[in-house]
């Protein structure tokens, strides 16, 4: 009688969703290919800047600073990257803003294969900009020059 009673409330036990269902497919997270043309566009781009600007806009057809990538690869390999801890994200008026972390720095130059001594634009010293702006403008902005 007690395998009669064990089969019968095993028959009423509600069944999980496996990987098989259309249900728990819908609830696992789908692998977007990216073609690697366009990966090493975004990624040389990350590294040269250190940042990177995407719009919220899923549906362009074309990144506005990387050219022949789709904006939707660019927003997904930024995702990746943040969950990586290679990026970190601001979301404000519908752009996306991904700054390079450190992490992401040693991960972008392994994988592209470059120097040490290659930095991205964010960590190089701006020295000798401020001058040479300064005499583009006739002036050395310190006093008031206007007499």
């Amino acid at each position: 009688r007690r395998a009669a009673f064990s089969s019968h409330t095993h028959a009423r036990t509600p069944r999980t969703a496996t990987a098989a269902t259309p249900h728990a497919r819908s609830k696992q997270a789908a692998a977007m290919l990216v073609p690697k043309k366009a990966r090493l566009s975004v990624y040389r781009y990350l590294f040269k800047h250190g940042v990177l600007v995407a719009p919220a806009d899923l549906n362009l057809p074309q990144h506005p600073q990387i050219q022949d990538v789709k904006n939707l690869y660019v927003v997904k390999l930024m995702q990746s990257f943040k969950s990586r801890g290679y990026v970190t994200h601001t979301y404000s008026w519908a752009y996306n803003y991904y700054y390079l972390t450190n992490e992401g720095i040693e991960y972008l130059r392994q994988y592209l294969n470059l120097p040490a001594d290659i930095v991205p634009d964010t960590l190089r010293n701006p020295r000798g900009r401020r001058g040479e702006r300064d005499e583009r403008r006739g002036d050395d902005r310190r006093g008031g020059g206007r007499d």
